[in-house]
């Protein structure tokens, strides 16, 4: 079965795609979908003829702009000199990351929005490194432990512990089987270690909620040496009962979700202790 056209792939924009495109946008795309078809490896350079007016019936300027499009993507790098021209290079997850984050700033979303997906997302990311965990990563989780197990005696260290007990979760991330399990929960991490509202929260002493999650990954890190994937789920449901609480009662609550919001996570909990 042949592959279908380019053509017919183009007649489609990516998801969320504004209806009417721009023509630098739309060369782009057949740009990087020339790319994957042709299977180019970072380092390969982009064949010249590719960049032609003729070859994809675009004007320079609009080809030099399709090319900016790219290179803020990440996809292509372009050296001068001899030897220079247009290289393709891979997109690291962290740079990802940060500009998905960058789309959130401007209009972000719940704290609560970020908690519902991280209630069913990482509990298969505990699962996934409960089984396929580098054993060497032990150390450094406990090493990141070792960072938040005191009291913070200011709102500075407590802030400093909240934010190392995100990267507890984010070398989980790191490290998942599931590339795109571990992507979208190391955006979630990142939410909530820039959002405004998850600042202020982060900064509010919470000693108990930090007990009960150093608990938690104590009992991952047996897991991880047991290798036993079923352990850690029933503690990390506990877990997020006690962090969706302290989500509604903390100072960023009204952006946490609104009454109906509230109502639906209670019948949630309740559903939770009747199954």
């Amino acid at each position: 079965m042949s592959n279908p056209s380019l053509e017919s792939r183009q007649a489609f924009g990516p998801p969320l795609a504004e209806k009417k495109r721009k023509r630098p946008d739309v060369i782009a795309d057949m740009l990087r979908e020339r790319m994957i078809d042709a299977d180019l490896k970072p380092g390969d350079r982009m064949p010249a003829e590719w960049l032609g007016p003729g070859f994809l019936r675009a004007s320079r300027g609009t080809v030099r702009e399709a090319l900016k499009i790219l290179e803020f993507q990440g996809l292509i790098a372009s050296k001068t000199g001899p030897g220079g021209g247009i290289f393709i290079r891979a997109v690291q997850p962290a740079e990802a990351i940060q500009t998905v984050t960058s789309l959130f700033l401007q209009a972000p979303p719940s704290i609560a929005d970020i908690y519902a997906l991280r209630k069913t997302l990482e509990p298969q990311l505990a699962a996934d490194a409960a089984l396929h965990l580098p054993s060497g990563a032990t150390k450094t989780l406990q090493d990141k432990i070792r960072l938040y197990e005191g009291q913070a005696e200011t709102a500075e260290q407590e802030y400093v512990q909240r934010l190392a007990e995100l990267d507890f979760h984010a070398e989980l991330a790191r490290h998942a089987q599931n590339p795109v399990l571990g992507f979208t929960c190391g955006l979630l991490l990142n939410l909530l270690r820039d959002l405004p509202a998850c600042r202020a929260i982060y900064q509010e002493p919470n000693p108990g909620l930090r007990e009960t999650g150093i608990f938690y990954q104590i009992e991952l890190i047996k897991a991880i040496r047991a290798r036993d994937s079923e352990r850690p789920e029933p503690s990390w449901r506990n877990i997020w009962r006690r962090q969706r609480l302290t989500c509604w009662k903390g100072r960023a609550s009204t952006r946490c979700g609104t009454s109906a919001t509230e109502k639906m996570t209670r019948r949630s909990d309740s559903g939770e202790r009747q199954s």
